[in-house]
């Protein structure tokens, strides 16, 4: 194998690992720090850090960002790591990393029917099928066998995973800044910025003891600063130039699978029949849109500094915030 296939399979497995990691990181994190502060907190470190080591070759002179540029990268922001992210984060506080993750591994499905929504394309049967397979896998991980899950945080998710989708389809249209990384960066600042606001809002200061808050949170709150949000981040970008569309889409279905792993053996979480069940027709709908087995080509969620979706994502899914459109987009994170 050549040194630059070895090094665009390095990048696509730690896209894999790390962005299912992000999912671990946001339970840990959010034990102790409330999540719109801890998402918030982590995003404007990582955007600030990503921003300044970019901007001196990439945004200056021809290439600063426009008004509208700026524009638009706040709106992908607040719709993908505000909204994803953000409510992935408070989902979290009342469901395991593991099941989260599966749920926000619907992204894909969501991210093709909005996408023929807005271009008003016809919607294939393929896709009908898609859906109706990721809606019955979400309600198995709700009802199915062995499942005990708190129904209000599923429909945070749920709903974070379609704010997501809607943020990753609008970026495949809206000016941003021609360097990927800048976006990201934009994007996470501006998605920092307001959901500390947010969190002032819903009174998450006073819930915030700092002496109280503990190693396993800031370690949690660390990774997904400097791994899930930059180093998963840059690698995808790696990946992305290297390899074909298909093979690096395969991180929207392996990742919930490290999430499920992760959050076993490390997070100690129990998992019963319906995350089995549930999880294996989740899957099965999203590898379904992601070999573009849909009538159109291959679609797959915009990967983002911040991890996966909501990457978590980072980012962004899943788990970083970026610009991005479709896989052929850089994204963010």
């Amino acid at each position: 194998m050549k040194k630059e296939q070895v090094l665009s399979w390095t990048a696509l497995v730690t896209v894999w690992v790390i962005w299912g990691s992000t999912y671990l990181g946001i339970s840990v994190a959010v034990e102790t720090i409330p999540p719109f502060l801890m998402a918030g907190t982590r995003f404007l470190i990582a955007g600030l850090l990503m921003y300044a080591v970019v901007a001196p070759r990439h945004a200056r002179g021809e290439r600063r960002p426009t008004r509208p540029q700026i524009r638009s990268a706040v709106v992908v922001g607040a719709l993908m790591l505000v909204g994803g992210n953000g409510l992935l984060s408070a989902g979290e506080e009342y469901l395991d990393s593991g099941l989260a993750a599966l749920i926000v591994a619907t992204v894909p499905v969501w991210m093709v029917l909005i996408n023929a929504l807005v271009t008003r394309t016809r919607i294939p049967a393929t896709l009908i099928g898609a859906l109706v397979l990721g809606t019955a896998g979400i309600g198995v991980l709700v009802g199915g066998p062995g499942g005990e899950v708190n129904a209000g945080a599923v429909v945070v998710v749920v709903v974070a995973s379609g704010l997501w989708a809607t943020g990753s389809v609008y970026a495949r249209s809206a000016p941003l800044p021609a360097h990927p990384m800048v976006a990201s960066a934009i994007e996470m600042i501006a998605a920092g910025v307001l959901l500390l606001v947010l969190g002032l809002i819903r009174g998450e200061a006073a819930r915030l003891e700092v002496s109280e808050i503990s190693g396993a949170s800031l370690a949690g709150l660390t990774w997904l600063v400097f791994a899930g949000s930059i180093v998963a981040f840059t690698a995808y970008m790696y990946a992305n130039s290297t390899l074909p569309n298909h093979t690096v889409a395969t991180y929207a279905y392996v990742n919930p699978v490290i999430a499920v792993v992760l959050g076993v053996t490390i997070g100690g979480e129990a998992i019963g029949a319906n995350v089995y069940l549930g999880g294996a027709i989740i899957v099965s709908a999203v590898a379904l849109i992601v070999t573009g087995r849909t009538g159109g080509r291959p679609q797959r969620p915009a990967a983002g500094a911040s991890g996966p979706p909501p990457a978590p994502a980072p980012a962004t899914a899943p788990a970083s915030a970026a610009p991005a459109g479709d896989a052929g987009d850089a994204e963010r994170g």
